[in-house]
């Protein structure tokens, strides 16, 4: 066990981490030049298209050192503010970090959020300096940086290149020296955390774990603590590339359990196994349930679809713990789910995945935060979706989310991003100059501000300098109205929103606009309104298709003339009463894009 490393990789967005693991893998020779390939872990073809990281992922190697053989368990971790919890989950399973900080950024948003993480959890921090190679490298002024974040000397910061490969020894001497060995007894009886898993078709469902106490064998009868449910451990093994099949695997050790099980409900990450003859007095603590930031209804495009679309929500929450998902209706749509999101990176995610990994077309509804809504009668309710919120006469106060913000820019930015956070009502907490060209702001924000397009709008206004993360703080009164988008005064309950009453004739006029370019034309006129209660505060329509009537009538008494056009017009509105609007997925997608 003393020869044991668990470690993760963490860093801001784009700072070079699945990289630093691939020179890792190489100098363990964890893998032969036939297997290598850049971004070597990240083993989804969304990963490697948008270059990010999406999913944690852990593989083991094995490295000599002094002559003694060593085992290193690495996870890789994302990097995106959406994807935290992944974080989270691979800071609980480790002793020690390596915190990267890009040479030509230096110090993000991300970076101090994450190193937080880890030092809530007391891990030991082997911060390294990455793409010193490069011509804009401010070596000096990062080094000045991390050593004020951090507060460590000079010399225990690696200068390091995750592309050339210089200073990779190195962090391979400070993980066997500075990060500690973990702590557990081999003989105890058995406790283990399980920090992911992934559905495989022809095996079940495989869960990864860490060996806290005790010794877990293959063919064990053990149970998992959240369910009680017993099973027979088929396979155990270690993660390289591929899974190693093992006979035993130790305390301090990391692994893969295969039991047949096919159910997704059954396995739940942050569970404990321990055996069924000699359990655990006690689960392990290990991390949080998550709490999603974002809503919205993921609908199929077939109603006979629903049940498919259950299966392979089940099987992705499989993959991804910080997916929620709960049964709903909707007069428009018919039967879907009301999904939680970490954000809206994590949304489109999770709609991409749907359609390449089970072949799923669904339509997304706008996205919205819960919000708290006190009635006249005393009572509190959480509403997670507009349609949801009681009549107005019943609603006493409406509170919504706040966030503490912090953003991170260069002082050329300063006046941009100001401007920003005051039209989404950001409240200035604190201005802080980290460097001379370098500035923290904290706000305190709504969270239903950021949601739709404040992350992209900073990216575009800092010239992608600016980086940015949240957290949420606490619930506050809000003058919030609802928004309705009626069809031919039929209220489409998708596309209803709840919104500050500031914004809500700009946005209701441009979501008609924009629904205006989006339905096709009918055979007869398609009325376009925003309404806040009764009361209407933007209209547009859409022009019926019209048949020329008059075409055969040349010459002749206008009497002939106007008698057909009476009757085309009898005929017209008629068809509206019966008409039906189809809305296409297009406008439920446009909604998303308002800012644009």
């Amino acid at each position: 066990m003393n020869n044991i490393r668990n470690f993760c990789i963490i860093a801001h967005i784009d700072h070079g981490k699945s990289t630093l693991a691939d020179r890792l893998l190489q100098a363990t020779r964890t893998l032969d030049e036939r297997e290598y390939r850049d971004q070597v872990l990240d083993n989804m073809d969304l990963e490697r298209e948008k270059g990010i990281t999406i999913k944690s992922h852990a593989i083991q190697m094995e490295y000599l050192s002094d002559g003694k053989k060593y085992i290193l368990n690495l996870i890789d971790t994302p990097g995106h503010v959406d994807f935290s919890y992944e974080v989270s989950r691979a800071i609980a399973s480790c002793e020690g970090a390596i915190l990267v900080v890009d040479a030509t950024q230096g110090i993000q948003a991300q970076t101090i959020s994450n190193l937080y993480l880890a030092l809530e959890h007391d891990l030991e921090i082997i911060p390294v300096l990455n793409k010193i190679d490069m011509d804009s490298a401010m070596v000096e002024e990062v080094k000045d940086q991390i050593i004020d974040l951090l507060g460590c000397k000079s010399e225990e910061i690696i200068p390091a290149s995750a592309k050339t490969g210089e200073g990779v020894p190195e962090i391979l001497s400070a993980i066997i020296e500075r990060v500690p060995a973990p702590k557990g007894d081999e003989n105890a009886p058995l406790q283990a955390l399980i920090f992911d898993s992934v559905f495989n078709s022809f095996r079940g469902i495989i869960a990864y774990f860490k060996v806290k106490n005790g010794t877990i064998r293959s063919g064990d009868r053990v149970k998992f603590f959240a369910t009680d449910r017993e099973y027979e451990a088929d396979e155990i093994g270690t993660l390289k590339l591929n899974a190693i099949p093992k006979k035993e695997i130790k305390a301090g050790d990391v692994g893969y359990i295969i039991s047949g099980i096919k159910t997704a409900v059954e396995v739940k990450v942050g569970d404990t196994i321990t055996h069924v003859d000699r359990p655990c007095s006690e689960a392990i603590s290990g991390f949080e349930d998550v709490k999603p930031m974002v809503f919205a209804g993921i609908y199929p495009v077939s109603t006979d679809e629903y049940e498919d679309l259950r299966a392979s929500l089940e099987k992705l929450q499989l993959n991804d713990a910080s997916l929620t998902f709960e049964p709903e209706s909707s007069l428009a749509l018919g039967f879907g789910f009301r999904c939680g999101f970490l954000g809206l990176l994590h949304m489109e995610i999770i709609q991409e995945r749907l359609y390449r990994e089970f072949d799923m077309d669904v339509i997304t509804t706008v996205p919205n935060v819960s919000f708290k809504v006190c009635t006249t009668k005393g009572e509190m309710i959480t509403v997670h979706n507009p349609s949801g919120l009681p009549a107005s006469n019943l609603v006493e106060r409406v509170e919504e989310p706040y966030i503490y913000a912090q953003v991170i820019t260069k002082s050329e930015f300063l006046g941009t991003v100001m401007k920003l956070c005051l039209d989404k009502r950001g409240i200035l907490k604190n201005q802080n100059f980290l460097t001379t060209d370098r500035v923290e702001l904290t706000y305190d924000m709504p969270l239903s501000e950021i949601v739709f397009d404040f992350y992209d709008r900073l990216k575009s206004i800092s010239k992608g300098y600016a980086s940015f993360d949240y957290a949420l703080t606490d619930y506050r009164l809000a003058d919030l109205v609802k928004l309705d988008i009626l069809l031919n005064d039929e209220p489409v309950d998708a596309l209803s929103s709840l919104i500050h009453r500031s914004h809500s004739y700009d946005f209701g006029r441009k979501m008609c606009e924009k629904l205006k370019d989006l339905i096709p034309r009918q055979q007869f006129e398609i009325k376009i309104q925003a309404a806040i209660g009764a009361k209407i505060i933007a209209r547009e329509t859409v022009k019926a298709l019209r048949k020329d009537v008059l075409a055969k009538c040349y010459g002749g008494d206008i009497s002939r003339k106007r008698k057909l056009l009476e009757k085309q017009k009898k005929g017209k509105k008629r068809m509206r009463q019966v008409g039906n609007v189809e809305v296409p997925q297009e406008a439920f997608l446009a909604v998303l894009k308002m800012g644009d």
